[in-house]
């Protein structure tokens, strides 16, 4: 049970319904085949996660600390439930921004998941809830002192792709996406298409045709092409 007092929307649990059992390789094709960049480069998953972590982005930019030092994780007070954490740490590894803390309390809120363009820390917890992150790396030592909170739900850059606040995150054991909030259902509805037909290629070799054949049959090298 959750106990964040801040609910996500109607029109966020519209958006993250219709991406309801898609996967990111099948957004991924949608991306393709629309035109738009969204896979997030060098950001991979702590674990082999079995579901993807869908929700609105709440973004946040750290930079190199002041003296004295700003703060560092108090912004997760204003995080709704659903929301996944987004944190662009401009890739720096050699200090985190996400520990046991923050997990748990992430865990608590009933936040879906956290992605950093950065490294976090302390994953065994991270592993021992099941709490999805996706991180360009792991490294013990803090943030503290070393990098502050810049701003939050401004637009930020993580592994390439642009995210806006409230953008749709999806993401997997696959990897990241980003998906324009302004495009989400042209997006889930072009990936579901893309899944629908792989299905029937699925579905015939099965049946004993030649992959080749079931391929040409559906069109499949088409399928990604953008239009």
């Amino acid at each position: 049970m959750s106990t964040n007092p801040k609910k996500a929307t109607a029109e966020d649990q519209e958006l993250v319904a219709l991406f309801e059992g898609l996967d990111t390789p099948g957004v991924s094709d949608a991306l393709d085949k629309l035109g738009l960049h969204g896979q997030a480069l060098a950001i991979m998953p702590l674990a082999d996660y079995t579901k993807a972590a869908v929700g609105p982005a709440f973004t946040v930019k750290y930079v190199p600390a002041s003296n004295p030092p700003g703060t560092v994780g108090d912004f997760i007070d204003d995080v709704a439930e659903g929301d996944v954490v987004v944190i662009d740490n401009d890739g720096r590894t050699d200090c985190t921004v996400w520990g046991d803390i923050m997990t748990q309390y992430a865990g608590l809120r009933g936040i879906a998941a956290t992605v950093i363009d950065g490294v976090c820390r302390d994953v065994g917890k991270a592993l021992n809830d099941n709490y999805p992150l996706f991180t360009a790396g792991r490294f013990m030592r803090t943030g503290k002192d070393r990098v502050q909170v810049e701003s939050v739900n401004t637009t930020i850059g993580i592994g390439t792709v642009r995210v806006a606040s409230r953008d749709i995150v999806v993401a997997d054991a696959n990897g990241v996406l980003i998906v324009p909030r302004a495009r989400a259902r042209e997006v889930a509805e072009t990936a579901r298409k893309i899944e629908n037909v792989e299905s029937r290629i699925r579905e015939q070799i099965a049946l004993g045709k030649s992959l080749g054949d079931a391929r040409a049959a559906l069109g499949y090298h088409t399928l990604q092409t953008k239009e």
